[in-house]
């Protein structure tokens, strides 16, 4: 698609298309991903945890999703907004090398450089990193989604409910269970090698 340049023949109607597309993004923001910022704060809250730039990270996500909207409104605001906010907290870690485990399960995935302080540290680290994939892997599938959707995607009880049929007490029960199933695998795998300090 090309710029949309005005008509030198005196009607506008580009303008004026172009001018309905701004109103329409507009429109569409404030009535859809508004509602969504006590959402998007607890996840970028739960994701980060410099809290000082959480607010910088929510106005660089809205600048994403208004730019994507111009192109295209998404069919549903919620699931764009997070992954708006998953994919920027993701090129941040890359950038800074900072690691998380709510962030990531395995460094080998984002591609990070081998150069951080300390090779011991950094194996240690992913190799704790790898034991809780593995340990998350074998949670049962309901369970495992549910601990995702909590954890990483930091959704709430109801939406997880919601999204997986189930009532809220259950959420609440599946991701008890995946915790304390993650817990016990770094807490046994440390009492194990005498780190448990």
């Amino acid at each position: 698609m090309g710029e949309k340049t005005p008509d030198n023949s005196g009607n506008g109607a580009d303008l004026r298309q172009t001018g309905a597309l701004v109103s329409q993004v507009k429109l569409w923001f404030v009535r859809e991903v508004l509602p969504l910022e006590p959402v998007l704060m607890r996840f970028l809250n739960r994701n980060w945890r410099n809290k000082a730039e959480i607010e910088d990270f929510r106005q660089e996500v809205y600048a994403q999703v208004l730019q994507a909207a111009e192109i295209k409104i998404p069919d549903r605001a919620k699931p764009f907004v997070l992954s708006a906010a998953r994919n920027l907290l993701i090129d941040r870690i890359r950038r800074e090398h900072i690691v998380s485990i709510e962030a990531v399960a395995d460094l080998d995935v984002l591609g990070l450089a081998a150069d951080e302080p300390g090779p011991d540290r950094s194996a240690m680290a992913r190799d704790v990193l790898r034991k809780l994939q593995v340990a998350l892997n074998r949670l049962p599938p309901r369970c495992r989604e549910a601990v995702v959707l909590k954890r990483i995607e930091g959704l709430s009880r109801r939406e997880i409910a919601g999204r997986m049929d189930i009532t809220e007490q259950t959420v609440a029960d599946h991701v008890a269970h995946g915790m304390r199933v993650l817990a016990d695998t770094l807490y046994d795998d440390l009492a194990d090698k005498g780190e448990g300090r």
